[in-house]
């Protein structure tokens, strides 16, 4: 089969039946009140496309940081017209605003909190990936969904992109052959970096509710903005980061839940400035029917890696009749162990100008809403996916493999380990509790 007649029966014919009957389209007349908090660049890529999607009407907007918030009413006033008021206290926004939709573009740390309350509020919400910092966290968060009975969509977008769609089709339609092994993985090149000195907090800007329910630590311009991830009293560096888009793909062209075993190794052989987490790392996930492994690096950064020009990321699916490298930019490609076949390649189809696909993932959120049913990437989809990531930082952390109980989501015979399922908050803070 040629690159042609393969698009043509299975990527476009796939996209066509996911997004005609909710994808995007014409406005309609419905207009959510909708509030961001988390205002920063990613936020706003979700907020411009909900305004793109014309019903939304955009009432609040909330950011401890006020030189961020600022810029970004302006733009929304910009784009469409409406003048959100601007809040620092999430808490505060949903009393008096009261939004029906609630977009929750925080730092990691964050997410489950203001989650949970946004839709005990009566909000649907779109919250980003990874959900939580921690597993008990997430589960309170799908326990607090299912008792509101609110959608709430986590932002794994490349569930609903095309060139995944159509190679996840590949894949499950067996022409890779019997999948015994799967390989994820992020690596970029870097150096040993430097220390930034602590710094006076910026005019403007509430660090204490910054950090939030995490340690209060001095403020650093390495931290925020966007530095954060590198952070692990914030967040959970690179597998936090890109493993979940990753993993999230394994699970979902796997048609697979959670692990049945997890060991993780890693540390900081290279970085020399004040981050604290790993700048390599591989972690191993046992299934019934394969294994998986995640890798990442930080340093050493090569041509003979690399999948794109730009960069070396995704997953290889190793099969009995070839190798399936699911990318991003460069969109998957299918290489058949017979060297007499033509290799089969599909370019990415993404959106401008940040070469993700929100929109499409935006317009499911909005026809879930409408149609009351679950969307995509459905909070307890997103918990799964985040869990991947968490439980190979939560083995690296403990020094050893565990073995994970995915309908319990507990730890089996390792009662230490369990306690590494969540933290401490801090002082006027309480955990989020099932």
């Amino acid at each position: 089969m040629n690159r042609r007649t393969f698009i043509q029966s299975t990527a476009v014919g796939t996209a066509a039946t996911l997004f005609s009957p909710y994808g995007i389209a014409a406005p309609r007349a419905t207009k959510y009140r909708t509030a961001l908090i988390g205002t920063g660049w990613w936020g706003m890529n979700i907020l411009r496309a909900a305004i793109a999607a014309g019903q939304s009407k955009v009432v609040a907007m909330c950011d401890v940081d006020q030189n961020q918030i600022g810029k970004a009413t302006a733009e929304v006033e910009k784009l469409n017209g409406d003048k959100p008021k601007q809040y620092r206290d999430f808490r505060e926004l949903l009393a008096t605003e009261k939004p029906e939709i609630v977009i929750v573009a925080t730092p990691d740390h964050w997410h489950p909190l203001i989650c949970i309350a946004a839709v005990q509020a009566g909000a649907h919400v779109y919250v980003e990936k990874p959900i939580s910092h921690t597993i008990n966290e997430g589960k309170a968060m799908v326990a607090a969904a299912r008792k509101t009975g609110k959608v709430v969509q986590v932002g794994t977008h490349r569930r609903v992109s095309p060139h995944n769609i159509s190679g996840r089709d590949f894949i499950r339609s067996g022409k890779a052959g019997k999948i015994g092994m799967v390989r994820t993985f992020v690596h970029y090149g870097g150096g040993p970096g430097q220390v930034t000195p602590d710094s006076e907090t910026p005019q403007g800007m509430d660090w204490d509710m910054w950090c939030g329910p995490a340690p209060l630590r001095p403020f650093n311009t390495k931290i925020h903005p966007r530095g954060f991830r590198q952070y692990l009293d914030y967040a959970n560096g690179t597998l936090g980061d890109w493993g979940i888009h990753w993993l999230d793909q394994l699970l979902w062209i796997m048609e697979e839940k959670y692990p049945r075993k997890v060991f993780s190794a890693g540390g900081r052989a290279i970085k020399t400035d004040n981050t604290d987490a790993p700048d390599h790392q591989v972690a191993v996930y046992e299934f019934e029917n394969f294994t998986a492994t995640w890798e990442h690096r930080q340093f050493a950064g090569n041509n003979a890696e690399k999948t794109h020009p730009q960069q070396a990321v995704g997953c290889y699916f190793y099969g009995t009749e070839g190798t399936f490298h699911m990318g991003w930019l460069d969109g998957w490609t299918f290489y058949p162990t017979d060297s007499k076949k033509p290799v089969i390649h599909e370019d990415a189809k993404l959106d401008m100008p940040d070469q993700q696909n929100i929109a499409n993932l935006w317009a499911d959120f909005l026809d879930s809403i409408e149609k009351k049913r679950t969307p995509v990437c459905d909070i307890e989809i997103g918990h799964r996916s985040s869990n991947m990531a968490l439980l190979g930082m939560l083995s690296m952390k403990a020094g050893r493999s565990i073995e994970w109980d995915g309908e319990k989501g507990i730890i089996k015979n390792d009662p230490e380990a369990n306690k590494l399922l969540e933290r401490a908050y801090r002082k006027g803070w309480e955990y989020p509790k099932v």
